[in-house]
């Protein structure tokens, strides 16, 4: 993540943007009913954004035809649930192709499943399956933001291994290959991202006055 421009062949390119887009369009539906039911949770639902903008677009250097980044998803899962993080990540990560040369148009779908929609869902899974469990807020939080951000780096790692398996151990030893790689970089990442994304849950509960306005201490998804 992000998988270059140009860097899948063009049945795996055409294959993610038809795994991808039945998510992306459940996120538009979802999104309209947040609006419509709460309209306050505009802001919020634009600093989620914002915070995925920003976070993504810091990269460095990894695996050939991808880079090492924070997702800054997880966040948005938890507040309003992994569905509009589907939509909000597509849009993010249409603007940094276009104007950021970050990852491409062509590689979208890949891009959009791993960080958009693999990488929410198991950071909303996380968030629930913490709570019940009786852990706190913020561990729950860091939890589900780290969490979500290796799984988003492993479902690429599975991308990559598709398109270009090893010579000599195949499929698996591509997996293997290409996940240690990112490893070196992406667990300090995650870590700090966990880190972070506390630190903004802890100031949009403040905004927001009383946290369950956004859902953010319910987990609210409906």
């Amino acid at each position: 993540m992000h998988i270059m421009e140009g860097y899948l062949p063009a049945e795996h390119a055409a294959g993610w943007f038809a795994l991808s887009a039945p998510f992306v369009v459940a996120g538009v539906i979802r999104l309209k009913r947040i609006v419509a039911e709460r309209p306050h949770a505009k802001m919020t639902l634009a600093a989620a954004g914002a915070f995925t903008m920003v976070l993504s677009a810091l990269k460095m250097p990894s695996v050939t035809g991808s880079c090492s980044h924070p997702t800054g998803t997880g966040l948005g899962a938890v507040v309003f649930g992994p569905s509009v993080m589907a939509v909000l990540g597509t849009i993010v990560l249409l603007f940094q192709a276009l104007l950021l040369a970050h990852g491409g148009l062509t590689t979208l779908g890949a891009n959009v499943f791993s960080m958009a929609i693999v990488g929410p869902w198991v950071s909303w899974c996380i968030w629930r399956v913490a709570g019940k469990l009786g852990a706190s807020i913020a561990v729950s939080v860091f939890l589900a933001a780290a969490l979500g951000d290796v799984a988003t780096y492993v479902t690429t790692s599975v991308q990559l291994a598709l398109a270009y398996p090893d010579p000599a151990s195949g499929f698996i030893g591509a997996v293997l290959k290409f996940g240690g790689i990112f490893a070196i970089t992406q667990i300090p990442l995650a870590i700090a991202e966990g880190l972070l994304t506390v630190v903004a849950m802890n100031a949009l509960s403040g905004r927001a006055g009383k946290a369950d306005e956004v859902g953010i201490l319910s987990g609210e998804v409906k």
